[in-house]
């Protein structure tokens, strides 16, 4: 009997990104399928852990450029099976389609046109260009046979569109081989608060520095770290956080590289609560910050900002709060609840990984994944 083969093909992610790589495929392989990785974010060329790579970083490349890269790569592994994860890569992936009736699904994780893709052009040309990407998307999701909506909230437009096309949702929960489970005892006199990913005044740092100087005025005794893992992707965005590290100058201030996926739980193990505070926008209500499954795994209480996505999907009010992410004050009158109640604070990081190892797990939705992509394929 033929073994099938998955093909899976993006642009904006890398061959390694946790969701492809460390989840996706590697279910798939495990299960006895071929599997090949195809990125155009990533050089590598070669085989990890049984699963073929051929990626390149070429994202500088014009659309005509790279969706040649894909579509060859589509026709030379003639795959059975193709998990895309943009409009360009299910639009790449039509030519097999074509010829094999291969299946093509698409993997919407993220919210398309989003925010970036039209923040560099003026009104109303950015009118204009949305509503260019958004009929890219339809056209994507008429292409695609079965759709991977990574949460509810990334359903519209095309379940309303299509919603005779199969499809299933599928969260971000992590894989237990990839947690460091570290549950602390918060200490009355010191703290440490973390903040991880870009360092980006959309993203929220500004919100975060604020509450942590908020907090620094309330309780003067208190020894507050802050530690910081990621970067800045952007030019505006390393002035911006700049600037605000000379504002606030914190004396506790740890910034780290960010981390590979693989040590990512270890990296904030010191960290008592972690925050992400992003700027409350359209776009952001519809997009789940998922380290939240992470955060909640290791044992950590949580403090987010209070987004439509985050609400819909998870019940944080047993493991932390949802806020104004502009309310310093409140945030920083939350986290010295904490400190006055340790005994709210050990419940909250009991109930995080609890919540984890009962609902937001990879091994609970695993198979409903591989499931999907088995029906795919007859």
């Amino acid at each position: 009997m033929k073994v099938p083969k998955i093909l899976f093909l993006t642009t904006a992610h890398r061959h390694d990104d946790d969701r492809i790589f460390f989840h996706q495929a590697k279910a798939l392989k495990e299960q006895g399928y071929e599997v090949k990785i195809c990125s155009l974010s990533s050089e590598f060329q070669g085989t990890i852990d049984g699963i073929e790579i051929e990626s390149y970083a070429v994202l500088e490349r014009s659309i005509p450029e790279k969706k040649a890269i894909l579509e060859k790569i589509c026709n030379d592994y003639h795959p059975d099976a193709v998990l895309c994860s943009e409009p360009l890569a299910v639009i790449a992936a039509k030519s097999i389609r074509k010829k094999k009736k291969a299946s093509i699904i698409y993997d919407i994780t993220e919210w398309y046109p989003s925010m970036r893709m039209v923040e560099k052009f003026s009104f109303p040309l950015n009118i204009i260009h949305a509503v260019k990407f958004f009929l890219i998307q339809l056209y994507a999701g008429l292409i695609s046979t079965h759709y991977i909506f990574g949460e509810d909230t990334k359903k519209f437009p095309l379940a309303y569109f299509f919603p005779f096309k199969k499809s299933i949702v599928l969260p971000y929960y992590p894989d237990d081989i990839y947690i460091r489970k570290h549950i602390k005892s918060l200490q009355s006199d010191k703290i440490t608060l973390c903040y991880t990913g870009q360092f980006s005044e959309e993203k929220g740092i500004g919100h975060f520095f604020a509450a942590a100087d908020s907090l620094r005025k309330k309780a003067p005794e208190l020894t507050i770290s802050i530690l910081l893992i990621g970067g800045s992707r952007k030019e505006k965005d390393e002035k911006y956080f700049s600037g605000l590290v000379k504002k606030y100058h914190f004396e506790n201030l740890r910034i780290e590289k960010p981390a590979s996926f693989e040590t990512f739980t270890e990296a904030y193990a010191d960290a008592d609560i972690c925050f992400d505070l992003r700027t409350i926008n359209y776009e952001n209500h519809h997009c789940l910050p998922i380290k939240i499954f992470y955060y909640a795994a290791s044992g950590k209480p949580v403090i987010y900002t209070d987004l439509k996505a985050t609400r819909q999907h998870v019940d944080v009010s047993k493991f932390g709060f949802l806020v104004d992410p502009e309310n310093s004050d409140g945030i920083s009158n939350l986290i010295l609840n904490y400190i006055n109640n340790p005994d709210i604070y050990s419940e909250h990081a009991q109930n995080a990984r609890r919540a984890y190892e009962t609902k937001y797990n990879w091994n609970g939705i695993k198979y409903n994944f591989l499931n999907f992509i088995k029906k795919s394929l007859a």
